[in-house]
């Protein structure tokens, strides 16, 4: 048999608006590996940041514009040809290996390759099929064992994550591979202290397996282990240079600390390293806004938006952004377009609750606000809610005040 064929988003709002609920595969590509970051509050569990469309969007080539990024202008057709180059690489070696001989193609190794570059095109349907084949002809091999696991976490296979853990284990015990995937098991089912103690274990196995690292520090920010986490990214880092989920991880740390310039520092890191991610140009938008450096910001999410049309993230922070500079109508514009993508994320409705209050519209405000709390939001957001709620027909001018 052979496999010849050609993903909750959330984050925290930094400075006004809700933080979004994680949104189901179907609705998002935006779960993240390139992290797996995840906590409470942040829980979009495991961010792949090399999430893209499947292939480039003519408007992309169309934008040669320049990309401000950390006070330096950047080619806007620079960072288009370094995400084209590296999706056609990936491209054109899973061709190569789909024109392969029956004989070479039906190998463990072959279709534990292709596993990874369907999982790195955020396929992780297509990644699952793979793997499992690569799996039932060579049940004892371990290679991209790591990488399966992360692919079940995402489709939340959680019985076949944790067969597979208990396989590898059983079959070797002293393979970082083997106890990454117990540690994803574990993380899961939010179980983030025991997950860490396999990834641990994964790493005095193999000190030099950044992956291991990563993934230990994901575990620690999930726990508010902050200092502990930014450890972890640094040894991954150690290790590999270019391990562009540990700049990452850096870089949602440091934003959750409000440390706003080392966080726009590290998601620069991570996106000179994956300029064809709309995760981390997403994120460093984000921290763009919060350095008050709008226009930048808006010109990133704009970039972001095309990279990958069904990552809803920038476009919340498009709206975000614009309602900063009360430009109030394109930003319900743009809203109204995120509700096509997202018909059941509370924070969009929260955000256009506020807008509308903004503009002095307290009934549609009224009935967006109450959307928003139909919708079942988790405790935090749906207190920020009710109290926005009460303060409905307080002045904005006296409720910055309060």
């Amino acid at each position: 048999m052979t496999v010849r064929k050609g993903q909750s988003w959330a984050n925290e709002n930094i400075e006004e608006g809700w933080g979004l609920q994680k949104m189901t595969p179907e609705s998002s590509v935006f779960v993240d590996d390139i992290g797996r970051m995840r906590n409470d509050v942040l829980d979009d569990s495991r961010l792949n940041v090399t999430s893209t469309t499947s292939s480039s969007s003519p408007a992309i080539e169309q934008e040669a514009a320049n990309f401000p990024v950390g006070g330096q202008l950047m080619s806007g057709s620079k960072v288009i040809t370094g995400a084209s180059e590296i999706l056609t690489l990936l491209r054109d070696a899973l061709h190569t290996y789909l024109k392969l001989p029956h004989k070479h193609y039906n190998t463990g190794w072959v279709l534990s390759q292709i596993g990874k570059m369907y999982f790195e095109l955020v396929d992780y349907l297509e990644a699952d099929q793979a793997f499992g084949l690569a799996r039932q002809i060579m049940p004892y091999s371990l290679e991209g064992m790591d990488v399966y696991s992360t692919v079940l976490y995402h489709l939340k296979e959680d019985m076949k994550l944790s067969y597979l853990a208990q396989e590898l284990v059983s079959t070797d015990r002293l393979a970082p591979q083997s106890w990454c995937a117990m540690g994803n098991c574990y993380s899961l089912q939010k179980d983030h202290e025991t997950a860490l103690k396999n990834f641990q274990r994964a790493v005095q196995l193999n000190p030099r397996f950044a992956y291991a690292h990563t993934l230990c520090g994901h575990e620690y920010v999930a726990l508010e282990d902050f200092e502990n986490g930014i450890k972890c990214y640094q040894s991954a880092l150690r290790v590999d240079a270019r391990h562009y989920n540990a700049w990452y991880g850096l870089g949602m740390i440091y934003l959750r600390q409000e440390k706003f310039e080392f966080s726009e520092h590290h998601f620069r890191m991570a996106f000179q390293i994956n300029p064809r991610s709309s995760v981390i140009m997403s994120y460093l938008g984000t921290a763009l806004h919060a350095l008050k450096r709008n226009q930048e910001a808006l010109v990133v999410m704009e970039k972001a938006i095309l990279a990958d049309k069904k990552n809803p993230l920038p476009m919340y922070q498009k709206a975000n952004i614009l309602m900063s500079l009360e430009d109030f109508d394109e930003a319900l514009e743009v809203l109204e377009e995120l509700k096509e993508y997202a018909p059941r994320e509370s924070s969009v409705y929260a955000l256009m609750g506020k807008i509308y209050k903004r503009r002095n519209m307290h009934e549609k405000a009224m009935l967006h606000y109450g959307i928003a709390l139909d919708l079942k939001p988790s405790a935090t957001d749906a207190a920020a809610i009710k109290a926005a709620i009460e303060k409905l027909h307080v002045p904005d001018e006296i409720e910055d005040n309060l």
